[in-house]
């Protein structure tokens, strides 16, 4: 049950997970960033070997790459740890998402396929139709919005450097979403922003994306400081 709870939470297209070891990372790290592995907690490669059914070597690499994501910490003689989360790191992270996010939105604008501008209004049409969603489904969504938006730079090294900001972000959202009333009015946002970005209105997307990481910071800043 808590591997299919996690397993959507940051998960790839599908196809991109190539390797073993490429599955085992982004199972595991989406067992930290939803904190079904505690922050803190002792990692064992036997267990996760065993929950993931997934050999050794791809888990033992699939950790090497989280360690060096800031996800996992190894200490000789002592063992692998889920790394703490410290509340404070979120105003750092968004003074760092809050100059690479806008530029993202900027690219993407400029740099979105056919195909992408497909994936783009098939995301609209979802948050146009939404029903009512649980704190998770709207978090599962938001990860989707923001990967895809990475995505449409078509810049690899820009993605992979927001998508690790987004997970250790999103590992210290996990903790206030339920004292939060922001996150429905936040994901929502996301449907002009996507809509200008499809316009090719990079300017514009880039500031409209500026203030929404801004200000859904700040909120969650709130919570977790008067915790």
């Amino acid at each position: 049950m808590a591997r299919a709870a996690s397993s959507r939470l940051l998960a790839p297209p599908a196809g991109e997970a190539a390797s073993l070891a490429d599955q085992a990372f982004y199972e595991i790290r989406a067992l930290i960033v939803s904190l079904e592995l505690a922050p803190g907690s002792v990692i064992s490669e036997r267990d996760l070997v065993e929950r993931l059914e997934i050999g050794r070597t791809p888990v033992r690499e699939a950790l090497r790459r989280l360690a060096q994501e800031k996800l996992v910490e190894v200490y000789p003689r002592r063992g692998m740890f889920v790394t703490a989360v410290d509340v404070r790191d979120l105003a750092r992270l968004c003074e760092v998402r809050a100059v690479l996010e806008p530029e993202a939105a900027r690219l993407a604008a400029e740099r979105a396929t056919e195909l992408d501008l497909d994936v783009l209004d098939r995301l609209i049409d979802e948050l146009m139709n939404s029903g009512p969603r649980n704190d998770r489904a709207l978090i599962e969504l938001d990860a989707r919005i923001h990967k895809t938006i990475y995505r449409c730079t078509h810049n690899h090294f820009l993605e992979a450097t927001l998508e690790e900001y987004y997970a250790l972000a999103l590992r210290i959202w996990m903790l206030a979403l339920e004292e939060t009333g922001e996150l429905q009015a936040a994901v929502l946002e996301h449907h002009d922003l996507l809509e200008t970005i499809a316009q090719r209105q990079g300017e514009v997307a880039a500031q409209m994306m500026r203030d929404h990481v801004e200000h859904f910071e700040a909120a969650m800043r709130r919570v977790l400081l008067a915790r």
